[in-house]
């Protein structure tokens, strides 16, 4: 009886020694802290991305417009955690379920708001649900509709005077965004922030990359940057 009663919590201890290896191995690495394997620019874009201090750092060109290093790989459902450091003058964010715009976009724009995207608005432009990052008191954690033309998605930045201080200029901070179905979630140090349930744009992007961006910045000014490391990201089963 002792002996099969030892077996039991042996078993035991290994089947959960089992489950806690699945579920970190759940998490894949999207950035190896050596190279940009896994990246690439999207289109358009002119601002300096390359690795320095083991961070994916991006930088300011002067002229360029909002640019973004986007993921090779497409995510529908899942949660994604990074932690961010941004230049206190420079606006940024993290783009998800986007991809750059072909004809059928275009379309679809010009149907939903009555212009039809051209020039550097037009083919080839990244776009898609942007999570915001900045400087504190601001926006940053909250929902924008890069390109789109329906702008910010989640309603308190439709309020001017609305703002938070979760974010630590000038240091490191950890975000985190759950995207499950039409509902997009997000933290910034463990404070939550955006609870957005928008299934207008679920429809139009149910599934693509992931985009860090630098954003473009008006003439004279900078040079800013940004950086991000330790990003990982968990797929999540319907």
């Amino acid at each position: 009886m002792m002996k099969t009663v030892c077996q039991m919590v042996v078993l035991a201890t290994v089947v959960a020694s089992f489950a806690s290896v699945q579920a970190e191995d759940a998490w894949t690495t999207l950035f190896d802290g050596k190279s940009l394997d896994g990246w690439s620019m999207a289109a358009h874009g002119k601002a300096e991305y390359s690795v320095k201090d083991g961070t994916i750092y991006g930088k300011t060109v002067e002229g360029s417009p909002n640019s973004f290093l986007k993921s090779d790989n497409e995510y529908g459902d899942f949660e994604l955690q990074f932690e961010v450091k941004v230049h206190d003058s420079l606006n940024s964010g993290c783009q998800i379920r986007s991809r750059e715009k072909t004809e059928a976009d275009l379309d679809e724009e010009e149907k939903r708001t009555g212009k039809r995207p051209s020039g550097g608005n037009g083919i080839g432009r990244f776009h898609g649900p942007q999570v915001e990052i900045e400087a504190g008191p601001g926006q940053a954690g909250y929902i924008y509709a890069e390109a789109t033309g329906r702008g910010w998605v989640s309603e308190p930045p439709k309020d001017p005077s609305h703002s938070h201080k979760h974010m630590k200029n000038g240091e490191w901070n950890k975000f985190r965004i759950v995207a499950k179905g039409p509902r997009l979630q997000t933290w910034i140090n463990g404070e939550p922030v955006g609870d957005l349930t928008h299934k207008e744009l679920y429809e139009t992007h149910p599934k693509g990359h992931i985009g860090l961006q630098v954003h473009g910045i008006a003439k004279g000014t900078g040079p800013f940057d940004v950086a991000w490391r330790n990003i990982r990201i968990k797929e999540l089963k319907n």
